[in-house]
């Protein structure tokens, strides 16, 4: 899921893909240069603007159509041709054309492939939604697998392609033939080059036929009939049998629209958008296409739940008048609620508004915490990386000594957290989304809220954890975290002495400092300023001296950590910590990976009027290895 660092990133991706050159053969005639090429390959690429490496899923990537232009540099100004055929193929992007534009952008062009320069390729797309994968995660495109920390573009348009001269994914190949050259290419031309040439012609052609199929396919389905709906599975690259069954849903109000004048119903994407749009869920942008949004915004801006009603009993079979009032309101009801499709477009709108409401609560948790996935609610046991492993030299006669694994462990397990709250009668009468906005703030929220009360709740009892004897807490007066810095030096040479019972070291120093709001300016200080105070009678006395901590250790603040309610709670106490990719001291598991809760919507029980709404959360904390850090308890 996106984290803040990440929504600074730009709204365009720059890929840029490695070309080679060859030449076809002319005719006599004056033809236009052609050119084919395996544009991406489908694996992580370092861009500019982006932190980590970045991954365009192709699944994801809409290609409006297969007549893209073709520039040099991305500059809008020089255009030099177009593409006739673009494609996802085989977990990567290719695509074939002319340069259609002469001038002298073309000319250089067509005379550096002449005299045998690689000019490689560079797309234009932007980004619609992305995911942030953490460190230790593992997350699917493209037919592979990637490791984090990346940013895998889940959704995406492509705009155009670029000639450029410096690329960055060498794997991927191209093939100008340019049959306006007075000569074609030296016969010096590596067999190799050729090859690979071959083989994204192939690529091109293989993928334009099977597209080709495809549309053909889908227009013998609609045959002329529900043409919006034909050209959105044109669009939307629906295989066959999903538009058949578009097409027979499409058609199954269309009797009683056309007797009773109305118009056909819009998808559940686009009405999805509009309930959002009226909502306004943060990151909407993110969660739907762009066609999807504009026809909300162009058709049902400032949609309501009366009119929502009125569209799903139209579809159900209702001919009647398009209003709810005391004669309408029974026949209405029955037809909107005679099928799944009114509860799922609430479960899916309380859905992304439920992320939202949960996404703007506090995170620190991820900061410390490692992410793993459950496959049940069992307890499951985990062994600590307290093992003898260390390398011995071997002795004369070459026998290798078996290493000592830990005997010491800890169990995690997931539970689930859950609520519950209805859309009434009356709010579907009175026309009242406010119930749909709860859902944001209190299942949400509420979610959040209830995930960090157990996180930390867990976190500060932590007696048993964090102890003398394993050297992961300190205390004393000596140990106040303070301006001058030696409460913090303290600390650090505690962790630097942290070993296994067995003597060993995890090696390297700690990089997070997590204090209580109480020392969250001193935290910034030492962190921040470049000076620090020695101290003195008075603030005359006061020698400042270099801060050999500026920049070290980031401070992370967290409101839990004095609360009151929580056992184990303090003002003073604070801690020092590895980067949770590297060792976590604590685990949260997650039933099947799902980090964030869920919604569900149905109609409500027989002896209630309304829709329900259930939210609920599968998760576990857990400590796990107390190498990962040390406890400072701030006073004697």
């Amino acid at each position: 899921m996106p984290t803040s660092k990440l929504e600074q990133v730009p709204d365009k991706l720059l890929l840029t893909a490695t070309m080679q050159i060859a030449a076809g053969e002319s005719d006599g005639k004056p033809k236009l240069p052609r050119f084919e090429m395996v544009a991406y390959t489908g694996g992580s690429m370092r861009l500019g603007g982006w932190s980590h490496p970045v991954v365009v899923d192709l699944a994801g990537m809409a290609i409006p159509s297969q007549n893209r232009p073709i520039r040099v540099g991305h500059s809008a100004d020089r255009l030099v041709g177009h593409t006739e055929a673009v494609a996802s193929n085989s977990g990567q992007l290719v695509a074939s054309g002319v340069l259609s534009i002469p001038g002298s952008d073309t000319d250089r062009i067509v005379a550096g492939s002449k005299n045998g320069f690689q000019w490689q390729a560079s797309i234009g797309a932007s980004v619609e939604q992305f995911e942030f994968v953490k460190d230790g995660q593992v997350a699917q495109a493209n037919g592979r697998e990637f490791s984090g920390p990346v940013v895998i573009v889940r959704k995406s348009t492509l705009g155009e392609i670029s000639f450029v001269d410096l690329g960055a994914d060498g794997n991927t190949r191209a093939n100008v033939a340019a049959k306006a050259w007075e000569n074609p290419m030296p016969t010096t031309t590596p067999p190799e080059t050729i090859h690979a040439a071959d083989e994204a012609v192939n690529a091109v052609r293989t993928a334009t036929a099977n597209e080709t199929k495809r549309i053909a396919a889908i227009r013998k389905i609609y045959n002329g009939q529900l043409p919006d709906l034909e050209a959105e599975a044109i669009e939307q690259g629906w295989d066959v049998s999903k538009a058949e069954l578009e097409f027979i849903r499409g058609k199954r109000p269309a009797a009683p629209a056309i007797q009773g004048g109305q118009p056909q119903r819009p998808s559940n994407e686009i009405i999805e958008a509009a309930l959002c749009n009226t909502l306004k869920t943060p990151g909407r942008e993110k969660l739907f296409s762009v066609q999807a949004l504009e026809a909300a915004d162009k058709q049902f801006k400032g949609l309501g739940l009366q009119e929502l009603v009125l569209m799903a009993a139209q579809a159900n079979g209702y001919t009647g008048r398009m209003v709810i009032n005391t004669e309408t309101r029974r026949a209405v009801f029955h037809a909107a609620f005679s099928t799944n499709s009114l509860p799922g477009i609430f479960s899916n709108v309380a859905n992304k508004e439920m992320l939202a409401g949960f996404q703007e609560e506090d995170q620190t948790w991820r900061e410390i915490a490692s992410v793993k996935s459950v496959s049940d609610f069992k307890q499951i046991t985990s062994y600590r990386l307290l093992d003898n492993m260390e390398y011995e030299e071997l002795p004369p006669g070459g026998e290798i000594k078996h290493g000592k694994l830990s005997e010491e462990s800890y169990t995690r397990q997931a539970r689930t957290y859950a609520k519950m709250f209805s859309l009434t009668r009356e709010d579907l009468i009175n026309d009242d989304l406010g119930a749909l906005e709860d859902v944001r703030s209190r299942l949400g929220g509420g979610a959040a809220r209830k995930f960090n009360s157990v996180f930390w709740g867990r976190f500060l009892d932590n007696s048993a954890f964090f102890t003398a004897g394993r050297g992961n807490s300190i205390t004393g007066a000596t140990t106040v975290l303070d301006i001058n810095g030696t409460g913090l030096q303290a600390g650090i040479l505690a962790f630097r002495k942290l070993k296994s019972a067995d003597g060993n070291r995890v090696g390297g120093g700690p990089t997070i400092l997590l204090v209580p709001p109480e020392l969250q300016f001193i935290a910034q200080r030492l962190f921040q300023s470049t000076t620090v105070n020695t101290g003195g009678a008075s603030a005359n006395d006061s020698v400042p001296s270099d801060n050999i901590h500026a920049g070290k250790y980031r401070p992370l603040v967290c409101d839990w950590l004095s609360d009151t309610a929580f056992t184990g709670n303090s003002a003073k106490a604070w801690y020092l910590f590895r980067a949770p990719g590297i060792l976590p001291s604590v685990v949260v598991s997650f039933l099947d990976g799902v980090q964030t809760p869920t919604v569900d919507a149905a109609d409500a029980d027989f002896n209630q009027l309304g829709v329900q709404f259930r939210g609920y959360h599968d998760f576990g904390v857990d400590f796990a290895e107390w190498l990962a850090g040390i406890k400072v308890k701030g006073e004697a």
